[in-house]
């Protein structure tokens, strides 16, 4: 019973009927119970599938290595310090993890906070007062988006990943503020696609702005051994700000932002989202530094994440999905209906696969996708098998082999993704697979 009164606050809960709809029609692909988990593969309503829907990307959540550290930690510490950082919460782990951190991705300085959401948050609107400016891609993850309206002045959005548009934006507008941040995905978390940061990094040197680089799909994926975008073009401290998360490559659960030791300095001791938080918990941070540990020492897991990745992308595009051009474990499928993409996610859980479809307002409308993302712990059965479903599944709702589709997804990529579209997926895996 909804109790609804004229003017009710909650008038627009009791009238939301979407996901009902969605749920109804027997295709709610969300909130699905997780009941174990072992290398790529979940228990999810009683039966196994394989999971190629998680950005566990170097496969380390198992590793005992990292359980034991964390065990070891709730063993120290307890299971939780709670209290934030800045008064009661604070922890040598924490500060061991800073240090460490920092110097793994070139930074002099890092700060951690509990969540990247909240790194996002508390650092840009910390640092971006009345009178500066944001200009922001437009595919920035939800979390850049809460802190960009969060922070006092101005966001000025550009298209995605293009130069060219940031500059105008530039010239049109950056002469009217004081201060001016170019943030920016270095691997968008929905199209896998990275960063330019090069003509980014340009870009901002010319028109006096500093760069701030999300790297939470990032790190432990781009670089040598995983430190992100930075590395990943040989540009070591090219940027001011890197921001990361520990959720996905790292097994646990916060984030942090890194820069030089005055900037970090004055985060620490201004943004809000970090200091009236309860501090990381101390397994989750013990978990962390176990696999820093295991990254710097170990480096088949990258390189078998990459073999994976390889893998996936060379067959996914040889079947004919449109996968725009990704070139990292993030491969997008583009499906353009919304009900069909809900149609097929719950068709691959039947047959055995989990992955999740992304679907308005997430995507532009007609540009629904299946967001599929793979790991380091994926055996060749795994990916096998994915692969059999995926044929099958595609041809079976006319996404492959069908001329028609052909052209009309070659004018929505194009249209949406611009030079990620139909040319980019032609196009064989980059260099970075070499």
């Amino acid at each position: 019973m909804s109790n609804e009164t004229p003017n009710d606050l909650f008038s627009k809960c009791f009238s939301y009927d979407e996901a009902k709809k969605v749920q109804a029609a027997g295709l709610y692909c969300f909130f699905r119970p997780i009941e174990e988990t072992t290398g790529g593969n979940v228990v999810t309503h009683g039966k196994k599938r394989v999971m190629i829907g998680s950005n566990n990307y170097l496969g380390l959540t198992h590793d005992p290595r990292v359980i034991e550290a964390a065990k070891s930690a709730i063993d120290r510490f307890g299971t939780g310090f709670t209290g934030s950082r800045f008064l009661n919460g604070n922890s040598v782990l924490h500060e061991e993890l800073e240090e460490k951190l920092a110097r793994f991705v070139g930074k002099e300085s890092a700060l951690v906070f509990a969540t990247g959401f909240q790194s996002n948050q508390g650092a840009l609107s910390a640092i971006v007062g009345k009178k500066d400016v944001i200009f922001s891609d437009q595919e920035n993850h939800a979390s850049i988006i809460e802190g960009t309206r969060t922070a006092a002045g101005e966001t000025i959005v550009f298209r995605h990943n293009d130069p060219e548009d940031l500059e105008r934006k530039l010239k049109e507008h950056r002469h009217r503020f004081e201060g001016a941040l170019i943030v920016a995905d270095g691997v968008f978390s929905m199209s896998g696609d990275i960063l330019n940061l090069p003509a980014f990094v340009a870009l901002a040197k010319k028109y006096n702005c500093r760069t701030y680089v999300d790297d939470a799909h990032a790190l432990g994926v781009l670089g040598p051994m995983g430190q992100g975008t930075e590395f990943h073009f040989d540009m070591p401290g090219s940027a001011d700000i890197v921001m990361g998360t520990f959720s996905k490559s790292f097994a646990s659960v916060g984030g942090y932002v890194a820069g030089s030791k005055d900037v970090i300095n004055y985060i620490k001791h201004h943004a809000r989202h970090f200091m009236f938080t309860a501090a990381m918990p101390p397994s989750a941070a013990a978990a962390v530094l176990e696999c820093m540990r295991i990254v710097q020492s170990e480096p088949h897991h990258l390189a078998n994440l990459r073999k994976n990745t390889k893998k996936m992308s060379t067959e996914l595009n040889r079947m004919g999905y449109y996968t725009l051009g990704s070139q990292t474990p993030i491969i997008p499928l583009l499906i353009g209906d919304d009900m069909m993409a809900l149609a097929f996610s719950q068709k691959l859980y039947e047959n055995g696969v989990f992955a999740t479809p992304v679907v308005r307002p997430a995507v532009p409308e007609g540009c629904a996708l299946m967001r599929t993302s793979y790991m380091a712990s994926h055996t060749d059965s795994d990916l096998d098998y994915s692969l059999t479903v995926l044929e099958k599944l595609g041809k079976a709702f006319g996404i492959l082999g069908n001329p028609e589709r052909k052209a009309s997804m070659d004018a929505l990529a194009e249209k949406h993704f611009g030079k990620r579209g139909a040319r980019a997926v032609s196009k064989n895996v980059s260099a970075m697979f070499a």
